[in-house]
């Protein structure tokens, strides 16, 4: 018998029906892997999250995040928004500051209460840097996006950044923005070559992105995680300075527009991520399952 609650929360956007739409899973010790995936198919968000040894008093809990295709060891809007849902289920309190633990790393959320939204920043660390991808594979990125040259930002690398999850970085023009969409039946093999897991296709002079699932059968919505390596990107190639509040926008071909926002911290170098979380719907998952 499967009985858990569950919350429906839209991150990245003060309203409910815009931004990341996410399902937080609660009280899911003792759920396996296979059955957390099966769910994560069911409810078709791009990512669902599952809680686990939640400590309210000590502002403590687990998570595991799954797209429909794998289990993911960070990710963004998932930490964001479980963050959020504990935040509700406190008895007061404007302000706090949780530990989650995700993929062996634990990170630091701080949430506050809104009227209507939770606002959620995380701490996602400093940007760690590939080298830059130059010719043959570069053109393979690029042709795998179906970019022409003058798509491509000029001066501007493609790169692997990472804050937690690798990103491949590829700089364009608002046309090129457009115009980006994988073509390449195995395009995680291609993305593996210059270490990334995923591609971040990015306007800097917008700071406006678009990233996919590795088909590129779905556009995600608003991804935290590719928020802080593009932030980090911007400012190690001079296009933004370290010490001030960058907003990105992602979600404008979904129909879904969302803005993330990035800090820098300047005492550490780390890159904090966040926005708004709207509540959409809660309610449990009651069914009896084929043993």
């Amino acid at each position: 018998m499967l009985n858990l609650d569950y919350h429906h929360v839209d991150v990245f956007s003060r309203h409910a029906l815009q931004g990341n739409g996410l399902v937080v899973v609660l009280d899911t010790v003792g759920l396996s892997t296979a059955l957390q995936q099966q769910l994560t198919r069911e409810v078709r968000q791009f990512e669902t999250v599952f809680v686990s040894d939640v400590d309210l008093p000590a502002r403590t809990a687990k998570l595991r995040v799954f797209t429909e295709d794998e289990e993911l060891a960070f990710a963004g809007h998932p930490v964001l928004g479980a963050a959020a849902v504990l935040h509700t289920l406190l008895p007061e309190g404007a302000q706090q500051a949780w530990t989650i633990e995700l993929g062996g790393r634990s990170l630091t959320v701080r949430t506050a209460r809104r009227s209507e939204w939770i606002d959620a920043s995380m701490d996602q660390g400093p940007a760690q840097f590939g080298r830059p991808v130059t010719g043959d594979l570069a053109d393979r990125y690029q042709e795998a996006l179906g970019l022409p040259a003058a798509a491509m930002y000029p001066a501007l690398p493609i790169q692997m950044v990472s804050t937690g999850l690798p990103y491949l970085i590829v700089p364009v023009t608002p046309e090129g923005l457009t115009a980006a969409k994988i073509r390449d039946h195995d395009f995680e093999a291609l993305l593996r070559q210059s270490g990334a897991k995923f591609v971040y296709v990015f306007d800097p002079a917008g700071a406006e992105g678009r990233t996919w699932d590795n088909t590129g059968r779905i556009e995600d919505v608003a991804t935290g995680s590719a928020a802080g390596p593009a932030a980090g990107y911007l400012v190690e190639h001079g296009l933004h300075p370290g010490d001030a509040p960058l907003w990105i926008a992602q979600g404008r071909f979904t129909g879904r527009a969302s803005t993330i926002e990035v800090r820098r911290d300047p005492a550490d170098g780390h890159y904090w991520v966040g926005g708004p979380v709207a509540p959409v719907a809660a309610g449990r998952f009651e069914a009896h399952l084929l043993r």
